[in-house]
């Protein structure tokens, strides 16, 4: 029988149950003692340590002999024997069974006692136990350094996190005062107001003028980006834009809350600073001109132009004429220029040396600077770069004042995670179209192009995209795309009645007035009120008067669901005419009910991967 898989059995070694047999002379696996002894020094399971064979020859059998049958193992043996601690005392004293094929090697007292595993081992060289340090020192190489990359990963979180912390004592906050909605979601379109403020703050930056103003709302942007993050539209804020200024709520310095009155027909810029108006004053004013309503607002001073510029490795800005303006201190030659610090402030400050002069020239220069730092920003040569992404942290926190909602790195971060969907040249700048104040003999500011500008600020808060790359087209039943469908009657040939169904007072005669002196609808007529009030603007034709009544939706700016085909409407000298019903919808006159699909064709607008040199 296996003597090492009979041992195993219970775990007991067998070679500490080899033992003398005095009647053969030759070492047996005892798994128990055969006279009824506990064998040895009377520790069960053991051997003495100084067992030797009789001093005397052995008997040897005939070939007929029979050799003493070995006892069977016992069928219940107790657990406690074959420790380790025994096999380690005694393991000098164990036999080993050297074998030839066929044949079993007898051994004499002078042979000494067989070598168990533990004196083979010894036989055999210190191998073995080589092999077991080895092992055990790899073993314990492997816990060092899992236990060194741990202390090393735990160390790394200890300062991402002391970093994050760092960063945060960075930001500086303002009070929204409620002007924002405070958040924002990633199921709905974005729109952060962009703030960029002359006042002189800030090392080096005394030498600019003004030194003692507190800053006006100098360069401002609305940043909207697209519910499905795929495109967005910057649109620029003229500063000397006339507007109305509303009341402002706003919260002082020790916690208390006061309000700064509002002021008509002022510019833009007093929005800021001016009065001690906040930031969140500049976002009041704002949503009162356009009907957009801020999540979220951001304020640059001079130093985050220097800082930023600095921490991309330049900004790349083309000029179409040599630029030396003393007032800007700008001076670079004609061509392509990598531009950061001073050289950049001064690129975006620059005015009297560009296009007419004036601050709307200055609006197209900053648009180009800001389409090609977004560039930058999203190239792999920055977002591969930790010295750069760095610096943007440091550089970012440091110069930009956030509004009190947003004053939280985690919260900064997951909005820069949002806009950092945008592919740049999805991106693009356009500006609030203006018009001279015809107010102003010397013409110093300007005023909206009321139905141009409306078109645009619609085309923001339906989130309408100015680029080609993505068309939002509004599938309408295919009756009632159908109506727009087909030939358009000269605008002279339109007769149509014009009625008030809902809209406000003197709707129907501004109207009749606009398509007459603007449009060259001459035949109509404006006849009050309605007998009841509408929702919606309609207008009610027959089918003879199809071709007119779609040319009045085009130059109303009508939708097709506005259509309503019928019988003919007679007019008051009998003759057939659209009627057209002013609903409460309706905006003004000229003013589209539907958003268009592009912006006007003369409304300014630059990608922002499209590099344009100043003029």
């Amino acid at each position: 029988m296996d003597a090492q898989g009979r041992g195993r059995a219970e775990n007991i070694d067998p070679a500490d149950q080899w033992v003398l047999n005095p009647e053969t002379g030759d070492y047996e696996l005892r798994l128990s003692p055969s006279d009824g002894r506990p064998p040895g020094n009377g520790r069960r399971g053991s051997v003495p340590r100084s067992r030797q064979a009789p001093d005397r020859e052995r008997p040897r059998r005939g070939p007929g002999e029979d050799r003493p049958r070995r006892p069977a193992p016992p069928q219940d043996r107790e657990s406690g024997r074959g420790r380790e601690r025994e096999r380690e005392d005694d393991a000098e004293l164990r036999p080993s069974r050297e074998t030839v094929p066929g044949q079993r090697r007898r051994r004499g007292a002078e042979d000494g006692p067989p070598p168990g595993r533990a004196a083979s081992r010894r036989a055999g060289g210190r191998k073995g136990r080589g092999q077991k340090q080895k092992k055990g020192g790899k073993k314990k190489v492997l816990l060092w350094t899992g236990g060194v990359l741990a202390f090393v990963m735990v160390a790394l979180a200890a300062s991402a996190y002391a970093y994050l912390e760092h960063l945060k004592d960075n930001i500086n906050s303002v009070a929204d005062d409620g002007a924002g909605t405070g958040g924002f979601s990633k199921d709905r379109a974005i729109n952060v107001l962009l703030i960029g403020t002359d006042k002189r703050s800030g090392e080096g930056n005394e030498g600019y003028g003004d030194k003692d103003s507190p800053g006006h709302a100098d360069t401002t942007f609305i940043l909207h980006v697209s519910k499905d993050r795929s495109n967005a539209t910057a649109l620029s804020i003229p500063r000397d834009l006339i507007t109305d200024i509303p009341d402002c709520p706003t919260q002082q310095e020790d916690g208390t809350e006061t309000v700064i009155p509002g002021q008509q027909n002022t510019k833009f810029n007093e929005s800021l600073g001016q009065s001690e108006r906040t930031p969140s004053c500049t976002m009041r004013t704002v949503t009162e001109l356009t009907g957009i309503k801020m999540d979220h607002f951001m304020v640059a001073d001079f130093n985050a132009v220097k800082t930023l510029s600095t921490a991309v490795g330049g900004v790349e800005v083309c000029l179409a004429k040599d630029i030396d303006d003393p007032d800007s201190h700008l001076k670079l030659s004609k061509g392509t220029h990598t531009i950061e610090g001073e050289e950049a402030l001064a690129f975006v400050r620059t005015r009297h040396s560009v296009g007419f002069g004036g601050d709307l020239s200055r609006i197209e220069i900053q648009q180009q600077f800001l389409s090609s730092l977004m560039r930058k920003l999203s190239s792999n040569d920055t977002l591969t770069s930790p010295t750069k992404m760095f610096s943007l942290a440091e550089a970012g926190t440091k110069a930009l004042t956030v509004d009190s909602t947003l004053a939280d790195i985690s919260k900064l971060r997951d909005l820069g995670m949002e806009l950092g969907k945008l592919d740049p040249k999805n991106l693009t700048f356009t500006t609030i179209p203006v018009v001279d104040n015809p107010a102003e003999t010397v013409k110093a500011t300007v005023v909206l192009d009321e139905r141009k500008a409306q078109t645009v600020f619609q085309m923001v808060r339906e989130d309408v995209s100015f680029t080609a790359v993505k068309k939002k087209e509004k599938k309408e039943k295919a009756a009632v795309a159908a109506r727009l469908k087909g030939e358009r009657a000269d605008a002279s040939e339109v007769r149509v009645d014009v009625y008030n169904g809902g809209a406000a007072a003197g709707s129907a005669q501004t109207t009749l007035t606009w398509l007459q002196n603007t449009q060259g609808v001459l035949k109509s007529t404006q006849l009050g009120n309605a007998p009841g009030e509408l929702a919606k603007t309609t207008v009610e034709y027959g089918e003879d008067e199809a071709p007119q009544a779609r040319k009045l939706a085009d130059l109303m700016g009508l939708p097709a669901s506005a259509l309503k085909p019928g019988e003919s409407v007679s007019n008051s000298q009998g003759l057939p005419a659209v009627k057209l019903t002013l609903g409460r919808d309706f905006k003004g006159a000229g003013i589209p009910l539907v958003a268009p699909k592009e912006a006007p064709k003369d409304v300014k607008k630059v990608s922002a991967d499209k590099t344009v040199c100043a003029k």
